[in-house]
């Protein structure tokens, strides 16, 4: 009776990981900017040589569950006449045809900083997470796609 009942507590608990383990990987999109200066617009155009990133560098770690975990890093330069209220920036590693194996995007400001003020920086880093050991991890980008200035 004691193994029967350990046997079908085990099963319960190996059950429940499984559900949280699967809850945890599934996403609800991507985060927008609301309002925000888009690719395409003239505004953009404009503006895009005024706030740019440096080249991303990126570093690769190996998890117990086997997969791998990216992290893009960059410089987020303002040379703008006014602060940044708002701030867009899409990552992804890319194959060897440019398709992306896994992409992220953020919302920089005002997330983790109130704003950034006008010729001034900030680190950004992304990570990227679930890769594996065969996908082909050609580059790395990091693209500012929508950004907002403070009135």
């Amino acid at each position: 009776m004691i193994i029967i009942v350990a046997i079908a507590a085990a099963v319960v608990i190996a059950l429940f990981f499984f559900v949280l383990m699967r809850s945890g990987r599934t996403t609800t999109g991507e985060p927008t900017l609301q309002g925000a200066i888009r690719p395409g617009s003239a505004e953009f155009d404009a503006n895009k040589d005024k706030v740019f990133l440096d080249p991303p560098e990126a570093t690769e770690a190996k998890r117990a569950l086997g997969d791998i975990v990216m992290t893009l890093s960059t410089t987020v330069h303002n040379l703008h006449g006014k602060a940044l209220s708002g701030l867009e920036i899409r990552a992804a590693v890319v194959d060897h045809q440019g398709q992306p194996v896994k992409q992220r995007t953020v919302i920089v400001i005002p997330t983790r900083q109130p704003e950034l003020a006008t010729n001034k920086t900030m680190s950004v880093n992304v990570m990227l997470e679930g890769m594996k050991e065969t996908d082909d991890r050609a580059n790395i980008k990091m693209e500012v796609t929508g950004f907002k200035f403070k009135e």
